[in-house]
């Protein structure tokens, strides 16, 4: 079913509509949509070096208003979440981390390879300062997608084996390396309870928001 959906992107990107199916893949892949809009990005920015910075901030635009939608669905659906047992079970720690790293947690997940979607629903979940997270959002988006455009419309498309390969793999890297940071600093003091906010970090936009 993937690899439909996937030859379908690859076809659009070829098309004259390819611009608009940029800005509709990037929405839907922060709130709901499976494959990255990375799949159309990089083909378009090869095909048409110009347009490199266009691709790259529409793409970005549409992946905020995407977010913004999965912060809602996190936010105005929280008593429905509340029912699983994985949500209900986590609640508690989940918002003192998130009132503490929100922002962090923002801008490193927004550039890895880790699903933005997951991060957009528990941000609203966790009622996150919105106006902090939609800046976060396009900080970290905006630097994603811009790398990604430039990279292709400097080397074309014969530079997407070595993305898929070394790039996904350098920035999954650095997410586990800042979760892991994250997982000691909130656990690791403290015998499995969160640890207090640290000042530096408490002092970030958006830290006990919730």
């Amino acid at each position: 079913m993937l690899n439909g959906i996937k030859e379908r992107m690859m076809s659009a990107a070829r098309s004259p509509h390819a611009e608009r199916v940029l800005f509709l893949v990037s929405f839907a892949e922060s709130s709901f949509f499976p494959l990255p809009p990375d799949l159309l990005l990089g083909p378009m920015s090869a095909a048409d070096p110009k347009k490199w910075l266009r691709y790259a901030i529409v793409c970005a635009i549409a992946s905020v208003l995407g977010g913004i939608a999965g912060y809602a669905i996190g936010h105005f659906f929280r008593e429905w979440l509340l029912q699983f047992d994985t949500f209900q079970g986590q609640l508690s720690t989940f918002q003192m981390a998130f009132a503490c790293w929100g922002l962090l947690i923002i801008l490193a997940k927004g550039l890895t390879p880790v699903p933005y979607k997951l991060i957009t629903i528990a941000a609203g979940l966790a009622s996150f300062s919105l106006p902090v997270f939609i800046v976060a959002s396009l900080i970290t988006r905006g630097a994603r997608f811009l790398i990604v455009a430039w990279l292709f419309q400097k080397f074309g498309p014969q530079i997407a084996p070595v993305m898929e390969k070394r790039l996904g793999l350098v920035l999954l890297v650095v997410a586990l390396v800042v979760a892991a940071g994250l997982a000691y600093m909130l656990f690791g003091t403290h015998g499995g309870t969160a640890s207090i906010c640290p000042t530096w970090v408490a002092n970030l936009p958006g830290a006990g928001s919730n």
